[in-house]
């Protein structure tokens, strides 16, 4: 088959949906296949180098840059483009698919957070563009889901037959593995950060729990004022708006914690593997994830990981870390005491951690994929084609 890929995330380094798509392409191309793959972008999407599959840049539509191109691009030019290229089968490596394609498509899922959680619907354009991303998904040829959970709320709350949802699990990348010693040292100078250090590294946006985190924090922290451990939280910090995004270093410093809790900003890829492997416990208290990939991360890093009970979350973890509610703050408090004051437990937690992390691949990843693009084929009559 002749198959595109969309690679509209292509240049977006630090989203999940660009780490998805970036790793997904590198290991198609190792990998080999007898199809013919091809990513699809918008004019400039490969400038940083060139791509590991053929690739072709499509000419900007008239729009300003935003979400009026990004829909241009999703509705008009892709589908334009998978019939000139005379494709077989289009890709949609994140959920926005062309509502009128003229070749059947597969759609990853990374996630249904405007549908599941109300604070993220928008105003009335952002809830009609999300509408428009539901029917086009409803009909694409096969829907694929980064965990099992992610395919249950498919199928729950998108009312998509089940047999048409593909699980493909993500993974770290292959250079996160534990750091040196002098690896760890030289991050931590650079970035003044204690040898016993608590880190969060995500978005942080309100579901991410960086606000409970902090709180939780706090509260060990009065516990235990002898003890020098920190927290570090790596990651963008958004303007405040009371709704999605909250002012956590005005939180920090009301809760006692100003020099104890450093803001990182945003990390290079390069910096990840030292950073998790310089924290003493990796925190990750969000209320609902696709996958969750931070957590794996730190796993392959050999960090001990504490995480949220919900969502994708214990599928990724398992029996490799410690499982909290993420809204109980004296559980999370609790959970993070044990881990601070228990040097053996933290060693367990890092061995499982690094097996269960090995379990996940991209090569898998791909390979799933591939199979997912051949059973695309076998379903003539997907529900709601046309």
């Amino acid at each position: 088959m002749r198959i595109g890929i969309s690679a509209h995330f292509w240049p977006r380094l630090t989203s999940g949906s660009g780490q998805y798509l970036r790793h997904l392409a590198r290991e198609l191309a190792r990998l080999g296949s007898e199809h013919d793959l091809i990513l699809i972008g918008e004019a400039g999407a490969f400038a940083d180098g060139k791509p590991p599959l053929p690739a072709v840049e499509l000419p900007r539509g008239p729009f300003p840059a935003g979400r009026p191109a990004k829909l241009y691009f999703e509705q008009v030019a892709l589908p334009r483009a998978a019939r000139s290229l005379g494709l077989d089968l289009l890709h949609v490596p994140y959920l926005a698919p062309p509502l009128f394609s003229p070749v059947p498509t597969v759609v990853t899922v990374h996630d249904l957070i405007p549908w599941l959680l109300p604070a993220y619907r928008g105003p009335w354009r952002k809830r009609a563009y999300t509408w428009l991303d539901l029917l086009a998904a409803r009909r694409a040829r096969l829907l694929i889901a980064v965990s099992e959970h992610t395919r249950q709320d498919i199928i729950r709350h998108l009312r998509f037959p089940a047999e048409r949802v593909w699980v493909t699990y993500e993974a770290a990348a292959p250079g996160l593995r534990p750091a040196s010693e002098e690896e760890k040292a030289a991050l931590r100078r650079r970035y003044g950060l204690p040898e016993r250090l608590v880190l969060y590294l995500g978005d942080t946006d309100v579901r991410k729990g960086v606000h409970r985190l902090l709180r939780a924090f706090a509260r060990w922290k009065e516990a235990h004022p002898e003890d020098p451990a920190g927290l570090a939280v790596a990651g963008p910090l958004h303007p405040p708006d009371g709704r999605l995004f909250l002012d956590l270093p005005g939180l920090a410093r009301s809760l006692g914690l100003a020099g104890v809790v450093r803001f990182l900003g945003p990390v290079a890829e390069a910096e990840k593997a030292a950073l998790y492997s310089a924290a003493t416990v990796f925190a990750f208290l969000s209320e609902y994830e696709g996958f969750g990939l931070p957590p794996l991360e730190a796993m392959a890093c050999g960090t001990p990981v504490l995480a949220g009970r919900t969502s994708s979350l214990p599928e990724v973890v398992g029996e490799a870390g410690l499982l909290v509610d993420p809204l109980d703050e004296a559980e999370a408090v609790a959970a993070l005491g044990r881990l601070l004051a228990d040097p053996s437990l933290r060693a367990e937690l890092g061995r499982r951690g690094r097996e269960r992390a090995a379990t996940f691949s991209w090569e898998r990843t791909a390979r799933q994929t591939l199979e997912a693009y051949a059973r695309s084929a076998a379903c003539p009559h997907p529900f709601g084609e046309r």
